[in-house]
């Protein structure tokens, strides 16, 4: 539930008191009510709007002095993303953005000062931003020219009833909207928008193994497909980005299993990038439409699973008691199988722990049996 005007103020003026009861407050599902209750006995009419700055700021996605709610902290892109999304505006020498539905300036705080401009059309999520971002905000309909900006930044609405959008022409606003009225655009809808008919890039960003958005850029800011994978590890965030830059005859064809089974990282599955990563990682795919993969070496910084046998679907359970399986992590692609079901089913009463990929091969189903999962190291990642 969103703020009225005056609860912003409210929560702006007494950040100092709000924090502090933060402090006293249990912070368990059980215990919400009393939570509440506390916080309407300390604030008043304004105790609801404390609870749900608490709550939202819990999730840590966001710096904890900003002001949020529910679903403007949920709906959030996360800093990373918007810092790439800054830095490949800023590769193209673009010098000011304009924001058009900036919600509470999640996208500004990775700009410099001067390279950035918010707005957008809810009044409270104006004032928010405001607050937790020193950049200039103001109301505006998204579907208004306003500024000179050289790109303008839209995140759609990616639901309507409740249901979740797939089609590019039903995003609200639709971008052919955005496009007569704005230039350069980077419109960012949800990972599995179908962006097939998008003239220009189509770029879907991943962070720390969770896909995050797909991003359209227009023709003039690039062409055809990326993925971005974003990971966070000690000494930074790291970014690999795989782009479609290779003919026909230079991707891998499908073939045998080898030393590892690999599960692509799901930015370059939804950019349909996945042969263009075999090729320069050296593997292969098991089948053309299944985006599993295989090699002998896992590249470097991701995991996979190293290969025992391919098991008939039928003798699952006699492979399961010849290798003293215990625990099984079982995964599935292309084929109709639950996951839950099947553990129950092969009453497992070993001592070891395996993993088992359920896929299929042409129009066979298979199951291959893996050891557990394994992080690259020295030993089996290509150099």
């Amino acid at each position: 539930m969103s703020y009225t005007l005056d609860e912003v103020a409210f929560l702006r003026e007494n950040a100092a008191a709000i924090d502090t009861a933060a402090e006293d407050l249990e912070g368990t599902k059980k215990a919400h009510l009393r939570d509440v209750a506390k916080l309407q006995a300390q604030f008043g009419d304004y105790g609801r709007a404390v609870a749900e700055l608490i709550q939202a700021r819990s999730s840590g996605k966001l710096p904890q002095d900003w002001l949020m709610d529910h679903d403007s902290a949920q709906q959030a892109t996360p800093p990373a993303v918007a810092t790439y999304r800054a830095q490949f505006l800023q590769e193209r020498n673009v010098e000011l953005v304009h924001d058009l539905t900036c919600s509470i300036g999640t996208e500004g705080q990775a700009y410099r000062p001067g390279a950035y401009v918010g707005s957008d059309l809810d009044a409270s999520r104006v004032a928010m931003a405001r607050h937790n971002i020193e950049h200039p905000v103001f109301r505006a309909d998204a579907l208004t020219t306003t500024t000179t900006a050289e790109v303008c930044i839209a995140d759609p609405a990616r639901r309507q009833g409740g249901n979740r959008i797939t089609r590019l022409d039903q995003l609200l606003p639709p971008p052919a909207d955005l496009l007569a009225t704005h230039g350069e655009m980077a419109i960012k809808c949800a990972p599995g928008i179908d962006h097939s008919e998008w003239e220009g890039l189509a770029c879907v960003v991943s962070l720390d193994g969770g896909v995050k958005e797909t991003c359209l850029y227009t023709p003039g800011l690039g062409t055809g497909k990326r993925a971005v994978v974003l990971t966070t590890t000690p000494e930074g965030l790291h970014t690999d980005v795989i782009e479609d830059d290779l003919d026909e005859e230079e991707l891998p064809e499908a073939g045998p299993i080898g030393r590892f089974l690999i599960d692509p990282d799901g930015a370059i599955v939804r950019a349909g990038l996945v042969r263009h990563y075999a090729a320069r990682e050296g593997l292969h795919q098991l089948d053309p439409r299944i985006a599993y993969l295989t090699g002998d070496r896992l590249p470097h910084g991701t995991s996979g699973f190293e290969f025992i046998e391919m098991v008939p679907m039928k003798k699952l359970k006699a492979a399961m008691a010849a290798h003293d399986v215990g625990s099984l992590e079982i995964l599935v692609r292309g084929q109709d199988v639950n996951p839950d079901q099947l553990r129950k089913k092969l009453k497992l009463k070993g001592s070891t722990a395996k993993t088992l990929v359920v896929t299929r091969i042409g129009a066979k189903g298979v199951a291959v049996l893996c050891g557990p999962r394994v992080v690259s190291s020295e030993g089996n990642y290509a150099p």
